[in-house]
C-alpha cells in the first residue's frame, strides 16, 4: 500500500530522533540497542531518501545541519506525543469501571450533585451513570450497581435500602405566599398540583395516594398539570406554577437553599430507593466501598429528616 503521508519508515525516524538528541551515533546505538554501524547506515538511507545531508560528521561525534535540526525537532515533539497518547490509552485500559444505573431524578438530583465525592473516593475508576425511567433488570443490563426505586426485591441481586420513600408538598415561596400560606392537606386540593403520569404497575405515588394518605378523597374537579419527566415538575414548582410532591432526598436541595418550601404534611411508605447489586458482581472490595459511602450518605440524610418540617420555610 503506498504511503499516503510520504513519510520515510517511522525505526528510521526513531533511529534519527536518538542520533540527534545525542550527536553520537555510538551512544544512539547503545540507547537503541543496536550497532554503531547500523545507525551511521540508517542515518544515510534516511538522508538519501530525504536528498539533504542532516548530520555534519565530525571527529567526536556530529553536528545537526539546519534541515536537520528543523526535522529534529517535529520528529521529537510528535514521538514524544505519540508516547505520552499511548501511555494515556494503555492508563485508561488498565483502569476499574464502574457502571451505575439509576433513574433520571436520582441522578440530577442526588447522585451527580456528589459525583465530585465519589470520584475522590475511588480516584483510578471510570464512573459511568446511566439512567432508565424503568426499574432495575439485572437481564437488561450490564450495570455493576443499580440505585432503584421499589420495594428492593429484584431476583438475583443483593439490596440495601438507602432511603425510604418520603413524600412531601413543595411549592415555590411566592406561590407559598400569594395562595395563603398552605399547610393542610385540605389547603391544597383547590390549588395547581403538578403531576407524573401515572404507569402500570404504579411506581411513583400519585396526588390521589397522597390525599388518601391524609384521609382525604379527591374529586375529578382537582386543577392538575402533568409532565412526563420528575425534572419538569420541579422546574414547574420553581416557576410558580404549582405545587409538587417532592421526594426526600431529590428535593431536599431545593429546600435546604430556599426555592422550594414546604407547604403540607409528609408522607411515608414502605417502597424508597435501594442499593441493588447483581449477586455476580466479581470485584467485591469496590463495591463494598462505594456501599458503605452511599449507605452513609443516607443515614446523614435519615438524621436530616428527623427534623421537623416548618411549612413555609426551609428545612
Amino acid at each position: 500500500m503506498a504511503n499516503h503521508f510520504r513519510l520515510p519508515p517511522l525505526q528510521a525516524l526513531a533511529v534519527f530522533e536518538a542520533a540527534a538528541r545525542h550527536l553520537n551515533f555510538t551512544a544512539a546505538s547503545k540507547e537503541l540497542g543496536s550497532s554503531q554501524p547500523a545507525v551511521s547506515q540508517r542515518i544515510n538511507l534516511l538522508e538519501n531518501q530525504l536528498g539533504a545531508k542532516l548530520f555534519e560528521r565530525r571527529h567526536r561525534g556530529v553536528a545537526l545541519t539546519d534541515p536537520g535540526e528543523q526535522l529534529y525537532q517535529i520528529v521529537r515533539a510528535s514521538l514524544q506525543e505519540i508516547s505520552q497518547q499511548i501511555e494515556r490509552i494503555q492508563l485508561k485500559k488498565q483502569r476499574d469501571v464502574l457502571r451505575i444505573d439509576t433513574d433520571m431524578g436520582f441522578a440530577s438530583y442526588w447522585l451527580l450533585p456528589r459525583l465530585d465525592q465519589l470520584q475522590q473516593l475511588i480516584p483510578n475508576v471510570d464512573v459511568q451513570i446511566s439512567t432508565s425511567p424503568n426499574e432495575f433488570s439485572l437481564r437488561d443490563s450490564s450495570a455493576h450497581l443499580g440505585i432503584s426505586f421499589g420495594d428492593g426485591q429484584i431476583p438475583g441481586c443483593r439490596s440495601d435500602m438507602l432511603f425510604p420513600e418520603l413524600v412531601v408538598p413543595v411549592c415555590s415561596p411566592w406561590f407559598f405566599q400569594q395562595h395563603a400560606r398552605p399547610g393542610a392537606a385540605l389547603d391544597l386540593l383547590p390549588l395547581p398540583l403538578l403531576n407524573l403520569p401515572e404507569t402500570l404497575p404504579r411506581r411513583w405515588l400519585s396526588w390521589h395516594d397522597w390525599f388518601r394518605g391524609q384521609g382525604l378523597e379527591p374529586d375529578d374537579g382537582v386543577t392538575s398539570l402533568t409532565f412526563n419527566a420528575y425534572s419538569l415538575v420541579i422546574q414547574a414548582a420553581l416557576k410558580n406554577q404549582g405545587v409538587a410532591l417532592g421526594w426526600k432526598p431529590l428535593v431536599d436541595q431545593f429546600l435546604d437553599n430556599g426555592e422550594l418550601v414546604v407547604c403540607g404534611p409528609q408522607l411515608k411508605t414502605g417502597r424508597g430507593y435501594y442499593l441493588i447489586q447483581p449477586e455476580r458482581a466479581n470485584n467485591i472490595l469496590l463495591y463494598q466501598k462505594v456501599k458503605k459511602w452511599l449507605i452513609s450518605e443516607s443515614f446523614s440524610f435519615k438524621q436530616h429528616s428527623e427534623n421537623n418540617i416548618n411549612y413555609g420555610e426551609k428545612v
